[in-house]
């Protein structure tokens, strides 16, 4: 599916994925990972994330000090020349990119810094994670910027 289609589909579910969400924060099954997972690696089995990169074009990953210490190290540029060049704190006090999309991203959507991306990048869209009912409310708004997480959501709501 196509990745305005897939959004806009995601925009128009999102009630329902709150209400989910909601839902199973009150009631939480007792294998919801395991459910999530499964989703996760059925959604990632179809859908190829370097015909999207909706994450790389729209928001910015935190970057903790190791992470702008490792990508500073890849640049062989200073820790400080790279939060001068690509980075501010925002409103929470944690650094993230000054622009959107990510400066590292190519037009071929390949990131040019994946071997020392930062973590926050490395578990996106953290659906396959522990304990997956601690971070619901971020699950409910990734899927306004992955199909994938959109996807999960609906399969989860249908079951």
């Amino acid at each position: 599916m196509e990745v305005t289609k897939a959004l806009e589909r995601a925009g128009h579910a999102y009630k329902a994925n709150k209400k989910w969400v909601s839902r199973t924060r009150a009631r939480p099954p007792k294998d919801l990972d395991e459910r999530v997972h499964d989703e996760h690696h059925r959604a990632f089995a179809e859908i190829d994330c370097l015909e999207c990169a909706n994450c790389c074009k729209t928001t910015s990953p935190i970057f903790r000090d190791i992470d702008i210490d490792r990508l500073a190290r890849h640049l062989s540029i200073r820790p400080a020349e790279l939060v001068e060049q690509h980075l501010h704190l925002d409103g929470e006090g944690d650094y993230v990119l000054n622009t959107a999309p990510c400066p590292f991203l190519g037009a071929d959507n390949y990131c040019s810094v994946y071997e020392a991306r930062p973590r926050a990048c490395r578990e996106y869209p953290h659906t396959d994670r522990k304990n997956m009912l601690s971070i619901l409310p971020l699950t409910l708004r990734n899927t306004l910027i992955c199909p994938a997480v959109a996807d999960i959501l609906r399969a989860l709501r249908e079951t």
